[in-house]
């Protein structure tokens, strides 16, 4: 870039006007993106990838969705090569030392390094790659740390086009709080030694004045806040859906038949248990659009919940089915599904397309695959579960689609709907009975623990519950050992109900540290922190009234 730039008056105006230009241009194609004109939002995008920042950034981040939910390797490839175009041409746009343009420039380029490791999780395997995805990581979170102290200070120049920078930078601060602020203290304080810190109140409230603002980045924002509260608050079992639904409602009125809101606005429906709601939102998403048909796979994924709720075994199966033939993120996983559908439908009765869930419990293995170097924990859950059908004469499993369901906290979707819950529990106890009645085999203790931890979680829906026949016979388990610390998170959340936050929070210190290496771990171990931190925030609150 020139450098009379630094002192010319009529080319500062020029480029912040240029600036203005492009985030208007960009906020438009974002706007198709969102009416689900996602080729059209490209197309307006392209002309300019090579020497506008914005159009650059917002061009990669479509391909990057759009690769990261194909999860084809063509796509991923592709994506990563856009997002480092993308960081050429904010190179060249960071070197004028114009500060509005500069500042802009870095938080694009934060943005860009966010993106790409995000990409190098999903494609590489080997270790040296994931820790220059973790570099990349550091980076964008020490940029975004820097800029947001900046426009903190009065030196910062607020022009027309601060609404988009300060959303940009509240989205990447507030996405760092939030995220770490749901690692469990020992990693979390190790982090904050690194120089990151994992404040939630502090994230979400950034987040969430973004995402109700008009920038460019409110989408990302709302997006995130979404998945949050009717994703991970949900596994974890500490959520509501009162802050989607306020967060929805404005997206919804600007965007009725946007793909992605329609999909949000069933899943909310969807956690209130109000089921059929929730499918036909579902199905709305589907034929809102068929550009971009992994969109649908999103729904189809819901759907197959939906119907196991309604214990629709068919329907459920009918979903996992076109999951397993047409997504690629987790066949293990769909093949798994599929086959534990066909085995709650009695041995009698007719399979669809006369497939047999033995055989496809055998496949599961077959399908495993790495992300980020690893194995998805749900998908070795499968592989591990399926193992027992590899025996010549294998030994079923008692309730597989519900033991799936309860490691998604499905039950939660289920206790405000008490029939429901009465059918599954019905399910269970025949599953009971059956157990009772079979021949011993080697799983009878883990397949027996295993039902009463469901049943303790279906008298959990319709009141309080006691669930200490599970730990009985706990030491007689031997291979199922993630039932213990699981009931006793169970055991805590009905504690904490109940308001005796003392005995939850022993019982949830017994679970995080007297049990080790079980199967998803890793999940139980978030749930256990979301718990303690919830009964922790009441117990101060209660303090505090008192004072």
């Amino acid at each position: 870039i020139n450098p009379t730039l630094h002192s010319d008056k009529h080319s500062i105006l020029f480029i912040n006007m240029t600036l203005q230009q492009s985030l208007d241009e960009c906020m438009e194609a974002l706007d198709l993106f969102l009416n689900n004109h996602f080729n059209e939002s490209l197309e307006r995008l392209r002309p300019r990838v090579n020497d506008s920042m914005y159009h650059a950034l917002i061009y990669a981040t479509v391909l990057e969705m759009q690769a990261m939910m194909t999860f084809q390797h063509n796509d991923i490839t592709n994506a990563g090569n856009t997002m480092k175009s993308a960081q050429e041409v904010l190179f060249t746009q960071y070197w004028c030392v114009l500060s509005v343009v500069q500042l802009h420039a870095e938080v694009c380029y934060a943005e860009c390094q966010l993106q790409r490791a995000a990409l190098t999780f999903l494609q590489d395997e080997n270790m040296v790659n994931f820790i220059k995805g973790g570099i990349k990581v550091r980076n964008s979170y020490l940029i975004y740390k820097e800029l947001h102290s900046l426009i903190k200070s009065h030196n910062c120049l607020k022009g027309a086009s601060h609404l988009h920078l300060e959303g940009g930078i509240s989205f990447g601060i507030g996405a760092f709080n939030l995220t770490l602020s749901l690692f469990p203290p020992g990693l979390l304080k190790l982090l904050e030694f690194a120089g990151f810190s994992g404040d939630k109140e502090y994230g979400l409230s950034l987040l969430s004045a973004s995402a109700t603002g008009m920038n460019l980045r409110s989408m990302l924002c709302a997006l995130l806040l979404l998945c949050y509260y009717t994703f991970l608050t949900i596994i974890l079992g500490t959520g509501e859906v009162t802050e989607a639904e306020e967060l929805l409602k404005p997206f919804r009125l600007r965007y009725p038949q946007g793909a992605i809101f329609l999909f949000f606005a069933g899943r909310t429906e969807e956690i209130k248990g109000n089921i059929d709601e929730a499918v036909a939102l579902f199905e709305d998403g589907c034929k809102a659009q068929q550009a971009w048909k992994q969109f649908h796979h999103m729904c189809y994924w819901e759907l197959m919940w939906c119907f196991t709720y309604k214990r629709d075994w068919k329907m459920a199966y009918f979903y996992a089915d076109l999951l397993s033939r047409e997504s690629r993120w987790s066949k293990a996983m769909y093949v798994y599904m599929k086959a534990a559908y066909l085995s709650m439908l009695p041995e009698q009765e007719g399979r669809p397309f006369e497939e047999d869930e033995v055989l496809l419990f055998r496949q599961v293995s077959t399908f495993k695959q790495k992300i980020a170097g690893k194995s998805p924990p749900t998908e070795k859950f499968a592989i591990r579960k399926a193992r027992r059908y590899k025996a010549p004469c294998p030994v079923r499993l008692p309730v597989p689609a519900l033991e799936m369901m309860y490691m998604w906290n499905g039950f939660s979707m289920i206790r405000r709907r008490p029939e429901l819950t009465k059918g599954m529990l019905e399910t269970v106890q025949e599953a009971e009975r059956t157990l009772q009645d079979s021949p011993e085999h080697e799983f009878v203790v883990d397949d027996l623990c295993l039902i009463l931890l469901l049943k303790g979680v279906c008298l959990r829906n319709q009141g309080p519950a006691n669930m200490l026949e599970c730990f009985s016979i706990n030491r007689k388990i031997r291979f199922d050992h993630y039932l213990v610390p699981n009931a006793l998170v169970e055991m805590g959340l009905i504690y904490i109900y109940q308001g005796e936050r003392d005995k939850a929070i022993k019982v949830l210190r017994k679970a995080k540290n007297s049990y080790k290496d079980y199967s998803m771990e890793s999940r139980t171990q978030f749930r256990i922190h979301a718990a303690l931190a919830k009964v922790k925030a009441e117990k101060a609150e209660d303090e505090d009234t008192h004072l």
